[in-house]
């Protein structure tokens, strides 16, 4: 997510809190945009939808209509609210998908088994090849590797094959209706309709995820605003179709986010036996060297890269594997603030490349604790004095070091990683 955005269900299992997008949708009635009485109409009605939910059509249409109100005083012309607004519909999906949460959250071996399987890394050599000339003078250009181009284009559409089917204009329009991110559907509607004013591309064509993000590698309005990039000339930014602007438009994404040129993302490494795990929560920094001096070691026993400001993370808590991941490796998180999303990335940009698969088994024993579980350990790790915050259901860096702190207290491995024994105990 790119793009803090949720934009996609995402694991839970997550070291910062996770993030990328989330949105909402409608369609609409019989009644005309209101506009100003010196000006022409600037919006044609919003169209019937299928529900057959009238009075919601009418609280739609009059949403769009307030909405174009604000637009048009933000510069968008009359044409633009016309051409994006005749045909706008609301789609119950789109506000369904944003409310509906798993019950259950995916465990990160499960979800890197499919996002880094062997088809599709096979299937990314292939497309890299073929798009060799587009992937390497975006890498060449903006100093990010080829491979981890890949990886996030294989992430976002399976390499160009999934980009979504879903109008970007309705799906933001309804998510604003919706009203519980009103504020962020209507920063990201305005975004949409600035790039059409800008013929960038045209209504029909600007089609995304039910979350608004766009294109191969799927932006958000606001960031194809700020990153995306005509690199094949033709005086458009093309995320849909030009493979040199995907390129190149992730790449300036990746390097005005942070990409420092010639670093790994990092890798997986082996601590030494009685580490202090509370030193492995993915937040305390220190180069590699100093790392190495703690006995922390490359899975092979060459030299750890000169990684500046590198962490230690333990993605499924002590039984499973650690990686050493360094500022690069904060940066894909600009992209998607998933844990789970940035080693998907990075394992998968590594196999690209022709390199190792993680070697340290994953605890495949152990159960990923459902929403409502977390729920009860927070209130639990609260009610016993470790200060986890306010229990949302997510095992974010609060959880993780309540977690810990408890774990320190009866002299257990302080991983912070969640576990059925743990909330057990603590009940």
């Amino acid at each position: 997510m790119q793009q803090t955005r949720s934009r996609f269900p995402v694991p839970a299992i997550s070291w910062l809190a996770p993030t990328l997008l989330t949105l909402f949708a409608l369609a609409a009635g019989v009644a005309t945009l209101s506009v100003n009485a010196q000006t022409p109409q600037a919006s044609g009605s919003p169209a019937p939808s299928t529900s057959g939910d009238t009075e919601r059509d009418q609280r739609f249409a009059r949403w769009v209509a307030d909405f174009s109100a604000t637009a048009r005083a933000a510069g968008i012309s009359d044409a633009t609210l016309q051409s994006a607004f005749k045909d706008v519909r609301f789609i119950p999906r789109v506000t369904e998908a944003d409310s509906a949460q798993p019950e259950f959250t995916r465990a990160v071996w499960d979800y890197l088994d499919r996002a880094v399987s062997a088809q599709r890394i096979a299937r990314g050599q292939d497309r890299l090849l073929e798009a060799r000339p587009a992937v390497d003078g975006a890498a060449a250009r903006y100093g990010v590797p080829a491979e981890i181009l890949a990886a996030i284009w294989g992430m976002e559409s399976n390499y160009g094959s999934n980009t979504g089917d879903i109008p970007t204009i309705d799906a933001l329009a309804s998510l604003g209706f919706e009203g519980r991110r009103e504020a962020w559907a209507r920063s990201q509607l305005l975004a949409a309709l600035k790039i059409l004013q800008n013929r960038d591309i045209d209504r029909a064509q600007m089609i995304g995820s039910w979350a608004g993000a766009m294109g191969q590698t799927q932006f958000l309005p606001s960031n194809f605003l700020a990153y995306a990039v005509d690199a094949d000339g033709d005086g458009r930014r093309d995320i849909w179709g030009s493979l040199p602007d995907v390129m190149a438009s992730t790449a300036n994404f990746l390097a005005r986010s942070g990409w420092q040129a010639g670093q790994p993302w990092g890798l997986e490494v082996r601590l030494p036996p009685g580490f202090d795990l509370a030193l492995a929560d993915g937040e305390q920094r220190r180069p590699a060297s100093a790392w190495a001096v703690l006995g922390v070691q490359s899975m092979n026993g060459s030299p750890l890269p000169a990684l500046p400001d590198s962490a230690i993370l333990l993605p499924a808590g002590v039984r499973g594997p650690a990686f050493l991941v360094g500022p690069n490796f904060r940066t894909i998180l600009r992209y998607n603030n998933s844990t789970s999303y940035a080693l998907a990335v990075s394992l998968l940009a590594q196999a690209l490349a022709g390199g190792p698969a993680v070697q340290t088994a994953w605890p495949r024993d152990l159960q990923p604790l459902s929403r409502s579980q977390l729920l009860a350990l927070q209130t639990a790790l609260n009610a016993r004095g470790f200060d986890s915050g306010t229990p949302d259901g997510v095992a974010g860096p609060a959880t993780r070091g309540a977690i810990r702190r408890y774990q320190q207290s009866g002299g257990l491995p302080a991983d912070g990683y969640p576990t059925l024994e743990l909330l057990q105990g603590l009940q």
